[in-house]
């Protein structure tokens, strides 16, 4: 200390910290001007003890104007100093540092310029302190105080210049700042880092590519800055950086899938918009590196499919497009799993074009990875029927398609089967709802019969007899009407000549005991009239109700239609089909005569050519015998109970049809012995809420339903 004050006079060290920049700038060029004479005489040792002195007496002194003549003094010395800067050079940036943090702005001020004065003198030399110096300058571009603002801004393009001419500056050192940084909101920080940025990155020598993960995060997060100018800089940034991985032969994909992965679901329109187009961009030219992140950009882009911006949704289509034509194994860290539940997790979106996109990349998995897919079935099983239940009909028809690709093997396709039936037993809206689309659509996926057979055989044994009913109805229905059943229907017209016919009629015939239409209706088109007859002859004073006047009202209807149309042709021929006749006439009598049904049946038997009676059919067809009637089919003699009588010998069909009749009569005994046991409950429900009044109804809450109670008529009605 005593060394510098013997070369600097006690005047100019009093101007140095006077009030007025211009007594303090003339103590400066003073400084400066010994500086020199010691630096070319060698005195480092005093140089040392001046810097030393400027930087505790008046740099780190109390006083603002000692601090502000300090700082000039120090620049002074360095520039006294010239090229011998170097060895001084933390001596005097440390203080000058330091102060760019100080209360006082204009000591801030003064910081600026002092280091950027330095900085000119020094220029590569500096770099050893960047760190320091760019933490410092991205405080100050968001000051409080314009002028240090600008000052900081001049200093800050100085320092650019410094480094990209330098090849000492560390890339390594300088990305952790950076990224400790990017997620800062202040507006003048954010423009601060984008100009970094994008001079680090125009430096050639400075791989900013290679460390763009460390900071992408950060910029994704600046395109949705309310400035429009953070906006665009942000963007522009990014462009660049997109254009070089197009033209760079080794990229990190895989980290920066992660982030655009999330930026993908931003709120922001803007970033989704380009998240989605880097994920397109990588989608091409990934390769292998994201075959780790398939689920994950699938899951990215699955929402975007259904964004509220079209410019995002065609981006968004295309990418998938994109990914589901890459064809990738299961061996190189392709995970089937991980898809299926971005799919199946995708299923519950409220949008119908995701919904459905997700579909189709379950229907691929199983065609490209069928052994895999059906690894995590049970994962998936659930989800699929339920989708069974959706709003979207194009969505109903693709869950079809992917369950009857899984029902290709026999196991899953029971499964499949006793699946749908209890969906349809616990909802039974979904019944009313979908039921004639989803049967339809399995009948030409998976073969009607096997269909119908399976479905037959469930409801054979079905404990809910109110359901079973409700089920049969609803498969009668689809057989009569949908055209996709009609081999189905040409098949069972040939039950009493055919094998194959028989065996799907007696197959049908166990479940459809469960509703008496049912039955007539499947007589009716097998044309075993004379069954139907005895059928109708067995129906009992219960049966006779209101839900089998409906289900009657129907019957009658359908038989106007082009799909019995050989049934009213053969009443041309009422003496050689007495039995249908019969059977229709026994049909008209339990209607009541005021309904419409009634007056359309009448209307159609009153076209029957009377003349083609035979008085002998007339005698047989009410004889004793019930199963004695002789029809004519293609040339042969055909009796109901199976007998074909031709040129060539007999055949037995095997239909046993009393023993069906019997079949029928029991199951119908215990629909009807349900149904008293649900209306003596019932009373006896009522009877006890009479009894405890209505204050212990109430008391009590709402009852849960038994479970044998019958569904209400609306959930009664079935599909169609």
């Amino acid at each position: 200390m005593a060394d510098a004050l013997s070369v600097i006079p006690a005047s100019v060290l009093r101007n140095l910290s006077d009030k007025l920049y211009e007594k303090r700038k003339n103590a400066a060029l003073e400084v400066e001007g010994i500086v020199k004479q010691l630096a070319l005489s060698g005195d480092h040792e005093k140089i040392s003890a001046v810097i030393k002195l400027l930087a505790k007496e008046f740099t780190y002194s109390p006083q603002a104007n000692h601090r502000k003549g300090g700082l000039i003094g120090l620049a002074a010395a360095t520039v006294g100093l010239t090229s011998e800067a170097a060895q001084h050079l933390e001596q005097i940036v440390l203080p000058v540092l330091n102060s760019l943090s100080d209360q006082d702005s204009r000591v801030r001020y003064y910081a600026c310029e002092a280091l950027y004065n330095i900085a000119k003198v020094v220029r590569g030399d500096l770099i050893i302190f960047f760190n320091q110096i760019f933490d410092a300058l991205c405080k100050l571009s968001a000051d409080s105080d314009a002028n240090v603002q600008s000052a900081a801004h001049l200093l800050d393009r100085l320092v650019k210049d410094i480094v990209t001419e330098s090849d000492q500056f560390s890339i390594e050192e300088f990305i952790p700042l950076l990224r400790e940084r990017m997620n800062v909101l202040n507006p003048y920080v954010r423009q601060f880092l984008v100009g970094w940025i994008t001079v680090l990155d125009s430096v050639p020598d400075i791989d900013m590519l290679g460390f763009l993960p460390d900071f992408l995060d950060g910029l994704f997060n600046m395109l949705s800055d309310s400035s429009p100018e953070i906006r665009q800089q942000a963007d522009s940034a990014l462009s660049e950086f997109l254009q070089e991985i197009k033209n760079s032969p080794s990229v990190d994909y895989g980290r920066m899938a992660e982030i655009l992965v999330q930026r993908a679901a931003s709120p922001d329109e803007f970033t989704r918009l380009t998240a989605i187009t880097w994920i397109n961009e990588f989608v091409k030219l990934g390769g292998d590196q994201l075959v780790p992140y398939y689920a994950d950009i699938l899951g990215a882009i699955l929402p975007c499919i259904s964004d509220k911006e079209e410019k995002i949704r065609v981006v968004a289509r295309e990418t998938n497009e994109e990914l589901r034509s890459i064809k990738s194994d299961p061996a190189e860290a392709f995970d089937v799993g991980a898809i299926l539940y971005i799919a199946r997790r995708q299923l519950d979106s409220e949008w119908e074009a995701t919904r459905i996109e997700a579909l189709h990349w379950i229907s691929t998995l199983l065609e490209r990875h069928r052994a895999e897919v059906l690894c995590f079935l049970n994962d998936i099983f659930d989800t699929l029927l339920k989708a069974l239940s959706d709003s979207s009909d194009e969505v109903v028809l693709l869950v079809l398609d992917i369950h009857a690709c899984i029902a290709r093997d026999p196991l899953h396709f029971r499964q499949l089967i006793v699946f749908l039936v209890h969906n349809f037993r616990v909802d039974h809206s979904l019944l009313e709802r979908r039921g004639a689309l989803i049967i339809r659509r399995l009948c030409v996926l998976l073969d009607a019969e096997r269909v119908y057979r399976e479905l037959s055989t469930i409801l054979e044994g079905e404990a809910d007899l109110d359901f079973a009913c409700i089920m049969v109805q609803a498969l009668n229905l689809i057989l009569l009407t949908s055209s996709e059943l009609s081999v189905l229907r040409e098949l069972l017209k040939q039950s009493l000549v055919n094998a194959a016919g028989k065996d799907l009629f007696v197959s049908l015939y166990a479940s459809w005991c469960h509703s008496p239409m049912a039955i007539l209706s499947l007589c009716l088109l097998a044309q075993a009239y004379q069954h139907a007859s005895a059928v109708i002859q067995s129906l009992v004073e219960e049966d006779i109700n209101v839900k089998f006047l409906v289900q009657l009202d129907k019957l009658i209807r359908l038989l106007e239609t082009p799909i019995f149309a050989y049934l009213r042709l053969q009443l041309l021929e009422p003496g050689r089909y007495i039995w249908l006749l019969k059977a229709l006439y026994g049909l008209l009598m339990l209607l009541p005569q005021q309904s419409a049904a009634f007056k359309i049946l009448r209307t159609r038997l009153k076209t029957v050519p009377s003349h083609s009676f035979n008085g002998d059919q007339l005698k047989r067809a009410s004889s004793g015998n019930p199963y004695s009637q002789i029809l004519h089919y293609s040339g042969s003699q055909i009796t109901e109970d199976g007998d074909v009588r031709q040129d060539n010998g007999n055949l037995q069909n095997g239909i046993n049809f009393a023993s069906r009749l019997q079949q029928f009569v029991q199951m119908q005994r215990q629909h009807r012995m349900l149904e008293k046991s649900q209306e003596q409950s019932q009373a006896r429900r009522s009877s006890t809420l009479s009894k405890e009044g209505p204050e212990a109804e109430e008391s009590r809450g709402p009852q849960t339903s038994d479970s044998n109670l019958p569904p209400s008529r609306s959930s009664r009605r079935g599909p169609g």
